[in-house]
């Protein structure tokens, strides 16, 4: 999860508008629930009222044989009503009274059509759970001492007065009015108003709501990582020295603008590569013909010794002269860049020296595709396994994986180099006089090509002596 959360914008997108979402409704829950717990009580506290009132009427409207059977058809689940003697103080003490209640509610109702159910049936207590649940509230509820109070005439139909009280803090609700006949009808209501948070339709409401931002979010993150990504692999293939389409110049001003910065830098570095190959080129050629007259001239100097130095002079500048026109010409060609066996391009190069005299082994290993350019690579490895024969007798060769990446690793039995110029041999014309001098070697532009090469594939090139000989690590990273 948390790889997840740090790796994606969607993700960190979606995570934050869904933590907004439970915030703000949190806020308006606590904001808001008071006020529904006093509306939904207030609304049942006027239906009890109404019921109560109404069913004083019908009492008071049928014959008193009847009115045992229309209390019991009256209850529910939550109300219950029962008529108490005629008495002068009213409805009685209060605390005893919610006592009685309590005891009226937590019966279970009797069914109203005793004779169409079956005998062993008859006696079975009806709605039983519902009983428990309402005597499990009054138990569970600690007993308020509040006295009876009148019903104010605004929230009560009839004429007459009532009385009114708690039976608990909570839920439950008492009423009694007298009837006509001087007897008194108590009700006795005890339900929860439901004032929970977490009702069906809430669940519903937050669900459907945290799906749609979330679509909302994925389509938005992918509209901002999309370009970001598109972006982040064009500098990956820059950076490799690959030829990269301008990225489209669309979508939001931030994401244009940074489109737009990388084209503008693309335009302005391939000016520069070109410029400078340009100039080299031009450096390169335009000594050729100084270098051909001097060495016409130093044919007529008359003192033999000298004459051959300076021609061994002129030989070695002509050599430096055309190792740098191949390097432009190196430099000014567009390879383009496509997948090939990495394992069977250093095979085959190991076999080409091979095949022209030189100690060259090439040990088996893993199969690797590998996106690259591969005519540049396959000179900077000949460039390598070269040198590792030169000066160390002999090349063997090896490819493997490391890491997300891959090595070709060159291994030579030779003297190795001081760790001192272990980078300073990259340089440009840079030899070790003790080891590498003319007889034996180049101008020095071989590890130089080689690296350049490496590094515009995003890789590098790490020299490091071993026991006997030296060892040529050539590293490419992962592509894609």
């Amino acid at each position: 999860m948390r790889r997840w959360w740090t790796h994606s914008l969607a993700a960190q997108f979606i995570g934050l508008m869904l933590l907004a979402l439970a915030l703000s409704q949190g806020i308006g829950f606590l904001l808001s629930w008071d006020e529904r717990g006093q509306a939904l009580k207030a609304a049942a506290k006027g239906e009890f009222f109404s019921r109560t009132a109404s069913l004083a009427r019908l009492l008071e409207a049928t014959p008193p044989a009847l009115q045992d059977d229309i209390l019991s058809a009256s209850g529910t689940s939550y109300t219950r009503f029962w008529v108490s003697p005629d008495r002068s103080d009213g409805p009685g003490d209060a605390m005893v009274w919610r006592h009685v209640a309590w005891a009226q509610l937590a019966k279970p109702l009797p069914s109203l059509t005793p004779w169409k159910m079956p005998k062993q049936d008859k006696d079975k207590p009806a709605n039983r759970q519902e009983s428990a649940q309402i005597l499990g509230i009054g138990t569970a509820t600690a007993a308020v001492t509040t006295p009876w109070t009148d019903v104010p005439s605004h929230a009560w139909p009839l004429s007459r007065p009532a009385k009114f009280l708690y039976l608990d803090e909570a839920y439950g609700m008492g009423l009694s009015v007298q009837l006509d006949s001087g007897a008194w009808l108590n009700s006795a209501y005890a339900k929860s108003t439901g004032n929970s948070f977490w009702t069906n339709q809430t669940v519903v409401s937050l669900g459907v709501t945290a799906i749609m931002l979330s679509v909302f979010g994925i389509i938005v993150a992918r509209g901002i990582a999309r370009p970001m990504r598109r972006l982040a692999i064009a500098a990956e293939a820059l950076g490799r020295g690959e030829s990269v389409a301008p990225l489209p110049e669309a979508g939001p001003d931030d994401i244009r603008n940074t489109a737009e910065a990388f084209n503008r830098m693309q335009e302005r570095l391939q000016r520069f590569v070109e410029d400078r190959t340009r100039m080299l080129a031009a450096i390169g050629h335009d000594l050729r013909t100084p270098l051909t007259s001097l060495r016409l001239r130093a044919e007529f100097v008359a003192d033999a010794e000298v004459r051959e130095k300076m021609l061994v002079t002129l030989a070695e500048v002509q050599k430096m002269t055309e190792a740098t026109l191949a390097f432009a010409r190196e430099e000014s060609t567009a390879e383009g860049t496509r997948t090939v066996d990495m394992s069977a391009l250093v095979e085959s190069l190991c076999d080409d020296l091979a095949e022209l005299g030189q100690d060259v082994t090439f040990q088996e290993g893993p199969r690797i595709s590998y996106r690259c350019r591969p005519d540049a690579l396959r000179r900077a490895i000949r460039n390598l396994v070269e040198n590792a024969v030169r000066y160390g007798e002999r090349a063997r060769v090896h490819v493997a994986r490391a890491g997300d990446g891959i090595e070709i690793v060159i291994e030579d039995d030779g003297p190795g180099i001081p760790e001192q110029v272990s980078e300073q041999v990259f340089a440009p014309f840079f030899r070790i006089e003790n080891s590498r001098n003319l007889e034996t070697g180049g101008v020095g532009l071989g590890l130089s090509i080689a690296r350049t090469i490496v590094r515009h594939h995003g890789g590098d090139i790490v020299l490091a002596n071993q026991a006997k000989g030296l060892r040529a690590t050539l590293s490419l990273p992962r592509v894609g």
